[in-house]
């Protein structure tokens, strides 16, 4: 019994040991053997199972992919006494492994250092450069909005000598010339942002609304000078049309009055009861439009007013 369960303890520990003796290397790993701390043999870089002494040596495995540093964000002075917030990110590699692990250690170890390195290289040509080098890329000349009133004499542009994406090849350069001699490779530099600190920034949105209410007053003062110009146009053509209307009308009315005159004169002219009748209407109107119960007449009994109240046949 106990010889049996020796014979299995020894088995089990034989097996332990035999299983831990193979690992795999991924295709995104590359791997270095260590034994009691140091490095041994060469850098393993080809994926596939692997053979290692157990209990004694050790597998330390590094990514073989692009890797990313994101450095923090700092408060830099320009050349020209400009202090500007500045984001930086970059991707880099491992190279050598085994360069790598013998003065890094590990991807901590890495990003540390890459923040040393990056963060003076940014903060060194940062100050290298005016602020206006670091905002724009090129001398092409820009689209000015006629619409902004940017078409004003005195807007000057200034020329630029390297520009932002010629720094950010500077800064890469110069990492990279630091970073040989530790088994990494920095592949490449971004700014992520550049803006300015607070207060300025509080400055410049103040002279940009400035700027822009000023352009607004000049174009609601030119409106308003187009709007009374087109409401006295239209109320001449109103006053033109108005005229010239009231002048037809008179003209037509005219016309009519003495079209009818001419009927009347006529018909007055043609039989005598028609002109009698004629003049009982017209006397009728005269009394339907000068009296009504409120109001007192004095007649005379000899005027033709009073004729036909005296006399109705």
């Amino acid at each position: 019994m106990n010889r049996s369960v020796g014979l299995m303890t020894v088995l089990a520990a034989a097996f332990v040991l035999f299983s831990s003796s193979f690992y795999i290397v991924d295709e995104t790993q590359q791997v270095i053997i260590t034994q009691f701390g140091k490095p041994v043999g060469e850098p393993i870089v080809t994926p596939g199972p692997r053979f290692r002494v157990p209990l004694i040596q050790k597998v330390n495995r590094f990514d073989r992919r692009f890797l990313e540093w994101d450095g923090a964000a700092n408060q830099l002075p320009t050349k020209d006494k400009r202090f500007i917030w500045v984001d930086t990110y970059a991707r880099w590699r491992i190279t050598d492994p085994l360069l790598f692990f013998q003065r890094l250690r590990d991807e901590r170890g890495a990003q540390s250092r890459l923040d040393d390195i990056l963060d003076g290289e940014t903060r060194n040509a940062i100050a290298a450069h005016d602020l206006v080098e670091l905002v724009r890329n090129s001398n092409r000349t820009p689209v000015r909005g006629a619409d902004l009133g940017e078409e004003e004499e005195g807007v000057v542009f200034p020329k630029i000598d390297t520009g932002r994406d010629k720094i950010r090849r500077e800064i890469l350069l110069a990492a990279a010339g630091r970073t040989g001699d530790l088994g990494i490779e920095i592949l490449d530099v971004q700014f992520k942002r550049i803006s300015y600190v607070d207060e300025v920034r509080r400055k410049v949105y103040e002279r940009m609304i400035a700027e822009r209410t000023r352009i607004a007053d000049r174009y609601r003062s030119e409106g308003q000078g187009d709007a009374s110009r087109i409401l006295g146009e239209k109320e001449r053509e109103l006053s033109r049309i108005e005229s010239e209307a009231f002048r037809k009308a008179e003209e037509i009315r005219g016309n009519a009055d003495a079209e009818a005159t001419a009927i009347y004169a006529e018909a007055y002219d043609r039989n005598p009861k028609t002109r009698d009748f004629y003049a009982f209407l017209k006397t009728m109107e005269a009394y339907e439009n000068s009296l009504d119960e409120n109001t007192t007449v004095l007649l005379s009994t000899e005027g033709d007013f009073f004729r036909y109240l005296r006399n109705p046949d």
